[in-house]
Formats: C-alpha cells, structure tokens, sequence
C-alpha cells in the first residue's frame, strides 16, 4: 500500500528527470488521461504513457509546479511553463490507486491562446511519436 504523498513524490522524480522511461510504472493498466484538446477520454497505460511522454518534450525544461494541494489519494498540481513563446498556466489533477499507481490524470490549461499553443505541439509531438513507432 502506498500514500499519495509517497506517490507523488515518484511522480516529482519523473517529471525531474524529464525520462519519460520512468512512466510506466507509475501509471495503472487501466489508467485515464483527460486532456484539454481531446474530447474523449483517452485510457490504457500505454495511451497515458505516450500522451505524458508527448507533454514532457512539449512542456519542456521550463515545466515546474509552483503550488500542490494533497488528498488522501490525489493531488491538483499548479504549473507554468512555456510553449512556443506563451506562458502558459494550468493544472495536473492526479488520483492513484491503493498501490500508488495513477489511475486518473486530468490536464487544464489556461489562457486560451496558451491552450491552442499546447494543442498544436501536442499534436505534432504525437504525430512524430506516432510515425517514429512506426504505426
């Protein structure tokens, strides 16, 4: 059994590390990501993985968490980072399960322009993963 601060603690080392290598073992098999681009609900470890693989390189080394709000099984994350010259502002809402593996990662982001910003470099950064693979 794990607690959410010790959860999040691995998290913060990933996210320090910026090796999206050290994903998967954080994220549960049957994990949902909600993105601010996509309607859907996207779910499954591997489909987590690439989209939190695919934020790494958009959000880059200039991500870091400025705020966080702990619960007994989640965590809301404040950010700022930039993206194709925008600030941009927005939160992680994150729930792991009782082995402390996420099971419900929600991303927001603000301003609207910061947001279109993201979604255009998520895309592409997905795109090239997606060709990169081979698929």
């Amino acid at each position: 059994m794990s607690t959410a601060a010790e959860a999040l603690a691995r998290w913060h080392a990933v996210v320090e590390s910026r090796d999206p290598a050290g994903l998967a073992p954080l994220i549960a098999e049957d994990a949902v990501f909600h993105s601010p681009a996509v309607h859907t609900p996207q779910v499954g470890r591997d489909t987590v993985v690439g989209y939190l693989t695919a934020a790494f390189t958009v959000l880059g080394p200039e991500l870091s968490y400025v705020r966080e709000w702990l619960g007994a099984d989640s965590a809301v994350l404040h950010f700022r980072t930039k993206v194709g010259g925008l600030d941009v502002e927005g939160i992680d809402m994150i729930t792991w399960d009782a082995d402390g593996q996420i099971v419900d990662f929600t991303v927001m982001v603000r301003p609207r322009k910061a947001l279109d910003a993201v979604i255009e470099h998520m895309g592409a950064e997905l795109m090239r993963m997606l060709e990169a693979s081979g698929a």
